[in-house]
């Protein structure tokens, strides 16, 4: 499908990720990825952090309301505690989370988990979206969210780089 990797290796589209346990025949799998040069354990404060807001294109997703740009010292997130908020509103809802390695939730049909991997050169930073549903929508999804996706991906490695020792 158009859209469907960006930033992934073979090996990393290979994988199982929690969503996968979730949505057992998806119309809609794309995969999305970014090396972080930082530890795991300053990238996932950002990852966890997606419950204030979207971190991609603010004007489009959070109707010009800026992400926060600090670590607000949230605690660990909940199963079924909102999964992020746009405009300041709660969307979604946390399906699966395991401190410091992944966040799955879902949002408006779409299934998706941030998976955090130790790396050599820092932090693997994933992300796979799966829908069950709406085999003719996938495709316009896919490139929609490798749009939203990749810039958000790349504000938390900034985040978190900028954030780092």
């Amino acid at each position: 499908m158009i859209g469907d990797r960006w930033g992934v290796s073979d090996a990393e589209v290979a994988r199982r990720y929690p969503c996968d346990d979730l949505v057992s025949s998806p119309v809609l799998e794309a995969w999305r990825g970014v090396t972080v040069a930082t530890m795991p354990e300053r990238v996932w404060p950002w990852v966890a952090q997606i419950r204030l807001a979207p971190y991609s294109y603010d004007w489009v997703d959070n109707l010009g309301r800026r992400s926060p740009q600090e670590l607000r010292g949230l605690p660990e997130p909940v199963v079924g505690e909102r999964f992020t908020a746009t405009a300041g509103r709660p969307v979604g809802r946390i399906l699966s989370v395991a401190p410091g390695e992944q966040l799955t939730g879902r949002i408006a049909g779409a299934v998706m988990s941030y998976v955090l991997v130790p790396a050599p050169d820092g932090t693997r930073l994933l992300m796979k979206i799966v829908m069950a549903r709406g085999r003719l929508v996938a495709p316009v999804v896919s490139v929609g969210d490798l749009v939203m996706a990749r810039r958000q991906l790349a504000t938390f490695r900034r985040l978190a780089e900028r954030d780092a020792p």
